[in-house]
Formats: C-alpha cells, structure tokens, sequence
C-alpha cells in the first residue's frame, strides 16, 4: 500500500489514532500499536442519531467507559452511510492538527491497491498503520485470548453457521476449537460475528455491562450490552 506504515519492523515513535469499535481486532491492534507508537485518542462513527455506533452498534456510554478504562480520549461523530467517508476524514484532520502521524485500523486483509483505509488516511495527510494486516486468523485471536483479553459475542450471523445461543459467549481457547469445527473463521472476517471487548491487558478496571434482549434483524441476530449501573 502507498501510504502504510510498516508497523511490524520497527515504525517507532509515531504518534497515531485509532479506528475503534470496541471489538477484539481493533482491541488487539490497539494494543500492539502502543508497545512501539504513541496512542494520542480513538476515533469512533456513530449512527445519525448519534445513539450507537456505526460498526458494532455500541452505544456511545459504553464507548466511553472502554476509553476511560484504556485512558484514551474517544472523538465521536454521527455520520449517515452518504456521508461517512467526509465525516470520517474530518476527525483525521483534526487528529493530525494534534499531533497524529498515523491512522491505526484492525484490518487483518485489504487490497493492496485502491483500499478505502489507505485513501481516507493519505487524504487526511496521515500514514496508515495496520499492526493486524496479513496476520493469520487464528493465530490472531489465539493471541488475543492468550495476552488475557476478555470479550463477549454480540452480533451473529445466522446465515453463516453462527447461532443464537453464541450470542454472550466470551471468545476462549475451546470456542476457537469450536468454531474452526464448525467452519467458521474465529476471527469472524467473513462477517460471521462481531464482539465487544471488556477486559484486558490495556483496561485499568473490566467494564461491567449488563445484558438485554436479544434482536433480530433479517440474517442477523443482535445482544444489546449496557453499562451496568450496579457496579
């Protein structure tokens, strides 16, 4: 890619946000992009009503709480799909007139040319850094669960051999077993499911959220988690 960074071998010292869903992968590329650069803030799109986010369908208050764990500064935006991509560019810019050099996604597999990461970072003037990129699937989730993170199974797709009662599990070395015999990439990149992650080597305390009814939506099935006010 034009405009990457080779986070891998040794791009030390720079200065970056991070695209952030609140999932394992870009958890995981959070957390190796702050052993070698300097994490300045995440970037998270919200819906238009500004009520969930824009990936993972996270509401912003829980959004926060994982930021306020992380110690990081979380800079929001609504955006509807016609407008995202002008939006999205807009907080970049504003990140580099902080300080970032550097775009950080949890991408693990893009094109090499013409990526829509790659445009949106070089049009900001921002390098793009993907510590995650070409890494193996299952190695990476292996990874993930092995450095102690914690996260919980929150959308499935029903069409793609997920099921409702994966809804809630948290992502163990057994269930990667499970899900790789059952077909499914434990890393979830054909879509197959998304996570929200609540504890981990980069939190300063776990995130206590409480679970609500589960949704569901044509092929999709949806466990809504909210902040737990108990705890």
């Amino acid at each position: 890619m034009t405009n990457a960074v080779d986070w891998k071998n040794g791009a030390r010292g720079h200065a970056f946000v991070a695209s952030f869903s609140g999932g394992k992968d870009s958890v995981l590329a959070l957390y190796k992009a702050m052993q070698t650069g300097k994490a300045l803030g995440l970037i998270v799109m919200l819906e238009e009503e500004g009520k969930r986010s824009r990936s993972h369908g996270t509401p912003p208050e829980l959004i926060r709480a994982q930021a306020e764990s992380i110690g990081l500064p979380v800079y929001t935006a609504p955006a509807s799909w016609a407008d995202y991509e002008e939006v999205f560019i807009r907080l970049l810019v504003d990140a580099k007139k902080h300080g970032a050099e550097v775009l950080v996604t949890g991408d693990l597999e893009l094109t090499a040319h013409g990526c829509w990461q790659d445009e949106v970072s070089s049009m900001a003037g921002l390098k793009l850094g993907m510590p995650l990129w070409e890494m193996d699937h299952r190695e990476t989730v292996e990874e993930f669960i092995t450095l102690g993170f914690v996260t919980i199974v929150v959308t499935v797709n029903l069409a793609l051999g997920m099921r409702e009662e994966d809804l809630g599990r948290t992502l163990t070395h057994a269930f990667v077993e499970e899900l790789v015999a059952r077909g499914i990439d434990p890393c979830g990149e054909g879509g197959e499911f998304h996570t929200t992650v609540i504890d981990g080597p980069l939190f300063k305390q776990s995130i206590a959220v409480r679970r609500g009814v589960i949704v569901h939506h044509g092929e999709y099935a949806f466990l809504p988690l909210e902040l737990d006010p108990l705890q």
